[in-house]
């Protein structure tokens, strides 16, 4: 794709999130067809909307993920700062196509992971983080039928990047903790929704962490201080209703609340 087709890529994907409507799909003259081609139009799409990062997230970090959206691995996206609401709050739906919400641990980054040429480990990367926090993510789509489309499409449109709910730092000793066999609920009107652990994270919430470093490394982007990383859903992501009040419940490392209007 040359530039002129990545920005009328982006331009119909921003024309289409400020009239809450859906398309079916790109058109063919200004699809992106590989990763390198969506996340420059995800960047542009960034650009359009003239917030600023506030931090990524990984959409089909799960089985049950990559099945909803139909892909077969995760993607990144941009956590944009207009869609940020702190744990407690209130927002509204809208015309939101998707109606789910996720349980997800999220990482605020402390130390710079820039771009280079070799890898980031597990152990590396854990290192740059500052604090984790539990979170909520309600994602959402620009595609009718987003479990068609592809990887490179959702990619462009941000990766179903929608409302993000950040929950306060935890003040446990998280780092000694197996992440892998932490459980997480979900809670819909003070009805358990939901179970699962972070395992359903590609295995583990640090392992997905360090695979967004290595993404957005290849890229040419990195991490920066201050970022938060989410990284996918702990449970079957759960539908929503205006009304409803979800909390996402990590046990001792803390909560995420949120109230649906």
């Amino acid at each position: 794709m040359n530039q002129e087709q990545i920005s009328e890529s982006a331009a119909i994907l921003w024309k289409t999130w400020m009239q809450s409507g859906q398309i079916d799909a790109l058109p063919k003259h200004c699809r992106p067809t590989n990763r390198e081609e969506a996340y420059a139009v995800q960047a542009e799409l960034a650009r359009l909307s003239e917030q600023q990062t506030f931090g990524w997230k990984i959409a089909a970090t799960s089985t049950d993920g990559q099945k909803h959206i139909g892909v077969d691995g995760p993607i990144a996206g941009r956590l944009l700062s207009g869609r940020v609401v702190q744990s407690g709050g209130k927002l509204v739906l809208g015309e939101n196509l998707m109606k789910v919400a996720e349980a997800e641990f999220a990482f605020r980054i402390g130390k710079s992971l820039p771009p280079r040429s070799t890898g980031y480990s597990t152990q590396e990367v854990l290192a740059a983080v500052d604090t984790l926090h539990p979170a909520i993510e309600i994602p959402d789509s620009r595609y009718t039928d987003f479990a068609r489309v592809g990887a490179p499409q959702l990619i462009a449109d941000n990766a179903c990047a929608c409302w993000f709910i950040l929950g306060p730092e935890t003040d446990a000793d998280w780092r000694s903790y197996d992440l892998s066999a932490h459980e997480v609920t979900a809670w819909r009107n003070d009805g358990l929704a939901a179970r699962g652990t972070g395992a359903n994270v590609l295995g583990d919430p640090r392992v997905a962490l360090t695979w967004i470093a290595n993404e957005l490394r290849s890229l040419g982007i990195g991490l920066a201080p201050g970022e938060v990383v989410t990284t996918g859903t702990c449970v079957l992501p759960q539908p929503i209703v205006p009304g409803d009040k979800i909390r996402a419940d990590f046990g001792n490392l803390g909560s995420a609340v949120i109230e649906i209007g």
